[in-house]
């Protein structure tokens, strides 16, 4: 007993329950307490009071003259204080076999309902069952404010070899406060909070929160109808915000009440959030994850989270957020060594550290790990019905050379630069998310020509992989080219033509997002207005040219806060967009609007349109008119939807007025008619239109029998369609 007793002393004993509660003996039950700073412990039962003898170390014990093992309870004296409690080692244990079996076999689906902190009821009794997987560590201990942060009382139990440890604690509830005390394999200690918490302290506070929803979802006809038409033919523009400086200050509740309507009114589709995990710095994008399984508490609880989202989509709106499996942060209180040894990390070094943001990346090959993440993709679709996931850094998982010079890292298997257990974890990720959660996309933030980003898991590409199995992938060729077209004096653009045409050489090789991200208006790359040449009626109207552009381009839309109205400053996480732009009382204040007003028509008309939007990943629904009109920085084309009918799109990022400019068009069109001009005077331009209905004649043109000549406006994108 000695050893026992020094190793629950010290919190290094796998099966505390084996030596502490009641156990049946030769001559009664034996009971063996451990309450460090009691005075004394009495056991109740039905007929029954017996005070138990002092061991000392806290430890009580005593023999009962007994048959078999009664239900009993504990009278407790502290220092004067009396309570009565029930003893968590009278309890069985409270995961099942199957949980610990998919487990070990990395295949837990629904791991949040395993793992973590669960309040229920257990063998007739209300508590709180803690569960942690901590395969390296010597003894886990719960420790909360419910034992004052001394956990030496709360030893929990090794569940075999699945590296799992379980306690059941009697009386302890939602709220409560807990973290797990580590013994690492050399015998010091850790305090760590729950990998798998629901629920945290505001930070800086760390503590996870034991946490049980009570939201009812009232968003029954949205997730009924989401699966109703495939996204890559639907139509899908995202208004991607951080949620803490959109208006800052506001709970996710206030935000409840003003989010939803602005983006609607707006037209968005979808918003995407930055992520929404749990992050250590509040003055950051949210990118460093600390807590994979808990919406951020800075703006409220996670049924305060749910009832956003719920809002959100009662509104028609999607809900997006960003996702983050490529790395995590080092802090000594979360995932980095967190049982004393490499565990959510790789075991080697080069391989663990991340090169650029001073983090840990994620040991994919190890298929407990793989579960923690794939699992945590589905949690976030099913237990808050987020519609999409955006997936972080998708490049920097999938080479093993990312970031790195010549000698730093290590070919795979087959001598390669490919990380395969990253590849084999995003398939295993997508497959699922889309098996279990119909009408969920997933998205790559995926910035190389890796082949096969969107292509389906089980179908192999040249290179011998199968697809990643993403939904959607953000096109970083096309922002960057054109973003470094635009950034160019009108006459100046003729020599970078190419890199407006370009993009539509690979435009089908992936179903493609077009994304104008927090990342291109921060941190000295200036806002997107202000990105553009000119004064400032010329910097507002090359911006509504090119927003007209990537609406009418193939691909879906990604618009970052603050560009819809043309906020001159960069954003900081620091502070929110510029609203004051938009108050009437400001001078400028209709240059602002007039550019939100054209995102709202854009968004309009495209939702309206199908060839914007129903053939963006097939080539039959585009055709150029004039991709090569460089001399006159004009760039037509068609967009057809599944019937053939046609919008015809024409973006001139010249300063001049072009009359009587002549495009050939399909035949058997009658007559066309303009029903987007980004240069109308509502929108804070010269108004520069083609009011009238344009009947073609038989002049041939661009390859085409018939043509139009229509008027083309200053730095404007016109559309037009069939009358």
């Amino acid at each position: 007993m000695d050893g026992d007793r020094e190793r629950l002393l010290t919190g290094s004993h796998h099966d505390p329950h084996s030596l502490l509660g009641a156990h049946l003996m030769r001559g009664g039950v034996e009971l063996r307490v451990l309450r460090p700073f009691a005075q004394s412990v009495t056991v109740l039962a039905k007929g029954l009071r017996a005070e138990l003898h002092e061991d000392g170390d806290g430890f009580f014990s005593g023999v009962l003259p007994l048959r078999t093992v009664p239900e009993y309870q504990l009278l407790v004296v502290y220092d004067g204080t009396e309570i009565e409690v029930q003893d968590p080692y009278r309890f069985l244990p409270a995961l099942g076999d199957l949980d610990l079996h998919l487990i070990g076999e990395g295949r837990h689906e629904e791991l949040w309902k395993a793992l973590g902190a669960h309040p229920m009821a257990h063998q007739q009794v209300t508590g709180t069952r803690f569960t942690v997987w901590a395969p390296n560590a010597r003894g886990v201990r719960v420790a909360g404010d419910f034992n004052y942060w001394d956990g030496t009382g709360y030893p929990m139990r090794s569940l075999g070899s699945s590296g799992v440890w379980e306690l059941f604690l009697p009386g302890v509830g939602e709220g409560a406060l807990y973290k797990f005390d580590i013994t690492r394999p050399d015998g010091s200690h850790t305090l760590r909070a729950d990998p798998m918490a629901r629920r945290t302290e505001v930070p800086p506070a760390t503590a996870s929160i034991v946490t049980e929803s009570h939201h009812v979802w009232h968003d029954e006809e949205w997730m009924a109808h989401r699966a109703d038409r495939p996204v890559h033919e639907a139509p899908f523009s995202v208004y991607e915000m951080h949620l803490a400086s959109w208006r800052p200050g506001l709970t996710y509740r206030q935000l409840a009440s003003q989010l939803p309507a602005y983006i609607q009114d707006l037209g968005f589709t979808h918003v995407e959030l930055m992520p929404v995990a749990e992050h250590p710095f509040g003055g950051s994008w949210g990118y460093q994850v600390t807590g994979f399984y808990a919406p951020t508490a800075r703006m409220g609880t996670p049924d305060d989270f749910r009832h956003l989202v719920d809002a959100l989509h009662r509104a028609g709106i999607g809900v997006l957020v960003d996702w983050v499996p490529a790395h995590f942060p080092k802090d000594d209180w979360a995932l980095a060594e967190f049982d004393g040894r490499s565990l959510y990390e790789h075991d080697d070094p080069a391989r663990a550290a991340h090169p650029d943001w001073g983090t840990l990346e994620f040991d994919y090959g190890r298929k407990e790990v793989r579960n923690f993440l794939v699992a945590n993709a589905t949690y976030w679709c099913e237990e808050f019905h987020i519609d999409g996931l955006r997936v972080d850094a998708v490049a920097s998982m999938l080479y093993l050379d990312y970031s790195r010079e010549h000698g730093e890292w290590t070919p795979n298997e087959h001598g390669g630069r490919e990380n395969l257990d990253a590849v084999a974890f995003l398939q295993e990720m997508n497959a699922t998310v889309y098996r279990r959660c119909p009408g969920v996309v997933t998205i790559a933030e995926e910035s190389t020509a890796w082949d096969g980003v969107t292509r389906a898991t089980h179908h192999v590409g040249p290179g011998g992989f199968g697809g990643l199995g993403f939904g959607l992938k953000w096109n970083m060729g096309w922002m960057h080219d054109s973003l470094g077209y635009v950034t160019h004096e009108p006459v100046h653009r003729k020599f970078h033509h190419n890199e407006m045409t370009f993009s539509m050489v690979y435009a089908y090789s992936e179903n493609y997002v077009l994304p104008i991200s927090h990342d291109e208006v921060v941190h000295g790359k200036q806002a997107l207005v202000s990105k553009m040449p000119g004064d400032w009626w010329q910097q507002r109207a090359n911006h509504r040219a090119y927003l007209g552009f990537m609406w009418a381009h193939p691909g879906k839309q990604l618009l970052f806060m603050g560009q819809e109205f043309a906020q001159g400053a960069e954003w900081s996480e620091g502070h929110g967009p510029d609203w004051w732009l938009l108050d009437p009382s400001y001078a400028a204040e209709a240059d602002h609007r007039g550019v939100r007003d054209l995102v709202r028509d854009l968004n309009t008309v495209y939702a309206a349109t199908p060839a914007l939007w129903q053939q963006d990943t097939d080539p039959v629904g585009f055709a150029w008119v004039d991709g090569d009109a460089a001399e006159d920085n004009v760039f037509a084309f068609l967009r057809f939807d599944a019937t053939g009918a046609p919008l015809l799109a024409v973006s001139h990022f010249s300063p001049v007025v072009r009359h009587e400019y002549r495009l050939g068009v399909p035949e058997a069109v009658q007559a066309w008619t303009e029903v987007l001009n980004t240069d109308a005077v509502r929108y804070g331009g010269s108004d520069v239109l083609n009011p009238d209905p344009l009947k073609p004649e038989s002049v041939p043109s661009h390859g085409r029998p018939t043509s139009i000549q229509l008027t083309l406006p200053p730095l404007a994108t016109v559309w037009l369609r069939p009358v």
